[in-house]
């Protein structure tokens, strides 16, 4: 132990030759969680089906001028949300829709840019280590599938109905998770790369049960794309109780009976809730367990802003439940279930075991 904490002080003293590399990695953070709530808010004003075509790359810029405006508009007027909900709509009414999803996939690009530009310079500088290439090439990748997958969604939403897929926008929303959480997760290794002295065997569990407490929140946050894309949360505006009963009448009035929980409003929501209250138990058992180990280093303050976190989160939803999905709360709803995986993957990250162990 000796030995370890004398190497922590000396690479302490030194600077951080990865440093510039975390940064920016962080800075991709950012720019996917601002991803995840612009996308939040483009599905809230239904925004979402008005761009028809998927222009990578080409498609960064608006239409500039007014032929160009009235051929979009006349892809729009074929949509299946054009003829059924906006048949009333008129030009101007539909610029109104188009810059928020214009928006959106304007933002997904530029995080493009971000990554693979300076992701190129440090390359040719020689300063990607062989075992941080693979997780580097990995992370483009995923953005790159994300883009596609984007599209599978919106496509879901051009042909019959007119209402993207929830099973679509689920995975949407689940592989912007993981982009996150595996953003954050590699430029902490880079920012502090080495375990602190005076490790506890008991670390050990409680990393796994940081690991639990990630999968319940990242099952929770899938519900609750089902819960958004179903629109489940414009009904039962009550908490907590549904309708006057803990477990409303309907949640299994779809055959066969196991499409219920992925399909049928009633369950969707209530399915959420339950596991919105579970996560936010493991994690305060996570975090009381954490402070009560009295472990070195910054694990209890990462235990705290878990628990703080995760009560915030589940007012949010209470509060995006009670308000009929008011936009500004919904928006810092979804951007709280990324702030909860945040603070899971720091305190997974501060709970890791020294060498050796």
């Amino acid at each position: 132990m000796t030995a370890i904490a004398s190497d922590s002080l000396a690479s302490s003293a030194r600077p951080n030759p990865n440093r510039p590399i975390a940064v920016w990695l962080l800075v991709c953070a950012a720019m996917v969680l601002a991803m995840a709530v612009i996308g939040a808010i483009t599905r809230l004003t239904e925004s979402g089906l008005s761009m028809v075509e998927w222009k990578p790359l080409i498609g960064i810029l608006p239409p500039l001028s007014e032929a160009e405006w009235n051929r979009v508009f006349d892809l729009y007027k074929q949509t299946p949300e054009f003829r059924i909900y906006n048949s009333h709509m008129d030009l101007a009414g539909f610029q109104s829709i188009f810059w928020w999803e214009w928006f959106h996939r304007l933002w997904g690009q530029l995080i493009g840019f971000v990554f693979l530009i300076p992701f190129l310079r440090f390359w040719m500088q020689g300063r990607i280590s062989p075992e941080l290439w693979p997780k580097l090439m990995g992370l483009f990748l995923l953005g790159g599938l994300q883009g596609g997958i984007g599209w599978f969604m919106v496509k879901s939403g051009l042909v019959d109905a007119p209402n993207v897929s929830h099973y679509r926008l689920a995975l949407h929303l689940g592989t912007a998770i993981l982009i996150y959480a595996l953003l954050l997760r590699t430029a902490l290794g880079l920012l502090d790369p080495l375990p602190l002295a005076g490790w506890r065997p008991e670390a050990a569990g409680l990393r796994r049960l940081a690991g639990w407490a990630l999968g319940l929140v990242a099952v929770t946050i899938v519900w609750g794309a089902f819960v958004a894309g179903s629109d489940a949360g414009l009904a039962y505006n009550t908490f907590p109780l549904m309708a006057g009963h803990w477990i409303p009448p309907e949640v299994n009035t779809l055959t066969p009976w196991w499409v219920n929980p992925f399909e049928n409003t009633a369950a969707i929501q209530l399915i959420h809730r339950t596991l919105a209250i579970l996560t936010g138990v493991v994690v305060l058992v996570l975090s009381a367990r954490v402070l009560n180990a009295r472990l070195p280093g910054r694990a209890g303050r990462a235990a705290l802003a878990s628990a703080a976190m995760i009560l915030l989160q589940i007012a949010l939803g209470i509060v995006t439940l009670l308000t009929v999905v008011w936009l500004p709360v919904a928006a810092a709803h979804q951007a709280g279930a990324i702030l909860v995986v945040s603070m899971l993957v720091w305190l997974q990250f501060e709970l890791r075991p020294v060498r050796g162990e």
